[in-house]
């Protein structure tokens, strides 16, 4: 897993570029300077940086996400799940859990994905 560790500022210029993109590089500095109050040199550096961790790429100028905004939350989710519950899925939905009471939707809805898990594993798992 990569390291995506992001701070307040990068994730908001990720949030800018995840709502705009593909952008141009001189859009996103123009972007960045409106919202932000960063200089040219800021966003490139910033830029660069997130190219560097398999986020973003800039080709002949042009941004865009490597990673959408779903798959990179998914990793942080991940992430934080290993760092906090020892990898455990059920630890987590525990402590999420605790005290909250769940909808029958979101019971239904994790009881779906539950099935769906439970058929793709025997399916794949079973053969392998």
């Amino acid at each position: 897993m990569g390291n995506y560790k992001l701070g307040e500022a990068e994730m908001k210029f990720a949030e800018i570029i995840w709502e705009r993109e593909p952008l141009t590089s001189s859009e996103l500095v123009k972007v960045c300077e409106s919202k932000m109050n960063w200089k040219k040199s800021t966003t490139y550096t910033v830029l660069k940086k997130m190219c560097e961790k398999g986020i973003f790429q800039n080709e002949n100028a042009v941004v865009s996400a490597k990673m959408s905004r779903e798959e990179f939350y998914g990793v942080q989710s991940r992430k934080y799940v290993e760092d906090v519950f020892s990898g455990s899925l059920p630890r987590f939905l525990t402590a999420f859990c605790n005290g909250r009471k769940l909808s029958a939707e979101e019971v239904g809805e994790m009881e779906k994905w539950i099935d769906e898990y439970r058929e793709d594993y025997l399916e794949g798992g079973m053969k392998g």
